[in-house]
């Protein structure tokens, strides 16, 4: 039984501000600890469940911010910033299983450190007309390659999300949302036995193979707001990107493979043309 665990850190135990997950800051390297706690919690409950290969991938930021050194040898880490798939490197290595561990909404949506890819500047996504965060994006792409989505750890208002786009999914709850920059938040010890338990129940009722779930007809179309009007016609730079309003671009691509790339080159194009003081 091989389990994918795509490791974002915004929705890990204790994380409420933007310094606790900016790398090179005094508070990130505490909380780096405390993601790695939730990590190893999540392992701890596959391998208790009968998993026997367990690959965490590195998702946040630059994505080198798990503690290898203090990871549960039991796991492999994927660590890095270059990756084909990003935040879901090893979906295509044939895994039974996957979790988002340490998620968070999206853009526009109440909880803590809400956002979608860049910490501002995006306002808004919609995927065929539905607000998307960065868990219904990989949850979509891990369907597309018929891999079940059976735990979502994270405050309560992302496990309240991932109703909606990982029904059959476990959640760990490990803070509860008082703002964008506070919340009520479980000690790690608490945190990391809901974690440990939702992996366990969460594997034990895997589905059986339901293989890859083809997209739909027309494909995936994606609309992204900024928040400044210079961005929208900067990602218009990639081919079959448009403008629909002064904030909004939009692209239709066949597959979520091919749309979460091409979501990914918008987000770079944008902060390439952003400048430091006024975005």
């Amino acid at each position: 039984m091989k389990v994918l665990i795509s490791a974002d850190m915004e929705g890990a135990t204790g994380v409420t501000f933007p310094d606790d997950v900016r790398p090179g800051h005094a508070r990130w390297e505490y909380h780096r600890q405390l993601l790695t706690a939730d990590v190893n919690a999540a392992v701890a409950g596959f391998a208790a469940a009968g998993a026997t290969e367990i690959l965490v991938n590195e998702a946040h930021s630059d994505q080198r911010n798990l503690l290898l050194d203090r990871l549960d040898e039991r796991a492999r880490l994927l660590i890095g910033t270059h990756k084909p798939l990003g935040m879901m490197e090893g979906i295509d290595r044939s895994p039974d299983a996957v979790a988002l561990v340490g998620y968070h909404t999206g853009a526009g949506q109440p909880g803590v450190l809400a956002h979608t890819y860049l910490p501002n500047t995006i306002t808004e996504v919609r995927i065929d007309g539905r607000p998307a965060s960065e868990g219904r994006m990989n949850a979509l792409l891990a369907d597309e390659y018929g891999v079940p989505v059976v735990l979502v750890t994270g405050d309560d208002l992302c496990c309240l999300d991932s109703e909606d786009w990982a029904p059959h999914a476990a959640r760990a709850v490990v803070k509860t949302c008082v703002d964008r920059y506070a919340a009520v938040c479980l000690p790690p010890v608490h945190s990391a036995a809901r974690i440990a338990e939702a992996a366990r129940e969460g594997l034990r009722a895997l589905p059986g193979p339901a293989g890859p779930k083809a997209p739909p007809p027309g494909g995936y179309t994606y609309e992204v707001a900024f928040d400044a009007a210079h961005l929208a016609p900067a990602a218009t730079y990639i081919p079959g990107v448009e403008q629909t309003d002064p904030l909004t671009v939009r692209f239709t691509l066949p597959t979520m493979y091919e749309a979460i790339r091409c979501f990914r080159a918008v987000t770079r194009v944008a902060t390439s043309a952003m400048e430091s003081c006024y975005g």
